[in-house]
């Protein structure tokens, strides 16, 4: 199995869509995502400088815009069975790949999103640091102890701490054993309480926003979970800009569904960085530019999926929305018809309840957990065998 990853904010460069302009069709596509976000994509994304497009209310509209043109050189199509997953503003790029948004649908919402966030930072001065190194139990106990938030958990020894700009000048000057503080060059501190507005304005934007189901297994930053339902997807896209991005766990949940290979999305580079030490003997391949789709073309052909004949991937792994006591639910056992939405059971925390659904129709072909484990969240607890849609 195949990941798609898509990055984030932070991976813009001055230029980057210049070369992908040269190829049919992306100039038609720009034009329809500048009139989705209100913005002059393709001016921005080939003559603005640095200064310009690193303002977070354009920065993220161009990221998902180039992140979507280069899906649709790919070819991915949301049917094929592979993982999907975005980090922060990505979310929207891994969306319209896994079929849940369109492309300028993906885009527009990127648009606001980033407006959004840029006015919440205006309001209180605030910022971000990325800590490197060190055990990272301590250095997330570190960062609260300061006052401030673990509000990207990456992997690869590296976590994001977010809040007031005084309390990250004093976690700079007294680090974590082992590690190793870097500010970044952001507008605030972005996914952290102070992204509220942020989160009130896009949860009215989204009342009107069309979702649809995600087809391939589309992974959550919220707690690396898969996703199977639209609505809970759009409501999830709201609330991320407050929570942490748990990138950690998106990898660790590719890990135990056994990825083989990952490519990741223009502008690329930082997440297959990541997944290097994250997912030791995984193929990874950095979509940079157009020269690089002959390679990405080849590494998908390589992968079983569904227009594969016999070598089709006939079933769907189920994991775990969130940490906590598995329990199956009364009466499924193995060998049962399950239509999509189906209840499979629950995985219960120290104050909440959470569901898992079937994805999609089918038979219960197997149960990988018992009732009573203990699961971290992503952990696959079922399999389903492709059946007739329902």
């Amino acid at each position: 199995m195949i990941a798609v990853f898509a990055p984030g904010q932070g991976a813009q460069s001055p230029g980057m869509l210049a070369p992908w302009l040269e190829l049919p069709g992306v100039a038609e596509q720009l034009a329809a995502f500048s009139e989705a976000s209100g913005l002059d994509l393709a001016r921005l994304g080939t003559t603005a400088d640095a200064d310009e497009i690193k303002d977070t209310a354009v920065t993220q509209p161009l990221i998902v815009a180039l992140g979507v043109i280069v899906a649709d050189q790919l070819g991915l199509d949301a049917t094929d069975e592979r993982v999907v997953a975005g980090h922060s503003v990505g979310e929207l790029t891994a969306a319209a790949v896994a079929g849940a948004l369109t492309p300028a649908v993906a885009v527009a919402f990127a648009a606001r999103r980033g407006a959004e966030m840029a006015a919440a930072c205006a309001l209180t001065p605030t910022g971000m640091s990325a800590l490197l190194g060190g055990d990272p139990d301590e250095v997330v106990a570190g960062i609260e102890a300061a006052g401030l938030t673990p509000a990207n958990r990456n992997g690869a020894g590296q976590i994001v701490a977010a809040g007031a700009l005084d309390a990250l000048e004093k976690l700079a000057a007294e680090p974590p054993a082992g590690a190793r503080v870097r500010p970044l060059a952001v507008a605030g501190a972005f996914h952290t309480h102070f992204m509220s507005p942020a989160a009130a304005a896009l949860a009215d934007y989204a009342k009107g926003v069309q979702v649809a189901d995600p087809r391939p297994i589309l992974l959550s930053n919220a707690d690396g979970s898969a996703v199977s339902s639209g609505t809970e997807l759009l409501a999830r896209l709201v609330t991320q800009v407050t929570q942490p991005v748990r990138w950690d766990l998106c990898l660790k949940t590719c890990a135990d569904l056994g990825i083989s290979a990952a490519l990741e999305l223009a502008p690329a580079g930082t997440l297959t960085g990541i997944a290097k030490r994250e997912l030791p003997g995984v193929e990874l391949l950095a979509v940079k530019s157009p020269d690089d789709l002959a390679a990405a073309r080849a590494l998908i052909a390589s992968r079983p999926h569904h227009d594969q004949g016999e070598h089709t991937v006939d079933f769907r792994v189920v994991v775990t929305p969130a940490k906590g006591v598995f329990t199956r639910a009364d009466g499924l056992v193995e060998g049962a018809d399950v239509a999509r939405g189906t209840r499979l059971g629950t995985v219960r925390t120290n104050r909440d309840e959470h569901l898992i659904v079937a994805p999609q129709a089918g038979i219960l072909t197997e149960w990988l957990r018992d009732d009573g484990d203990i699961v971290p969240a992503g952990l696959p607890v079922a399999r389903i065998h492709n059946g007739s849609e329902d």
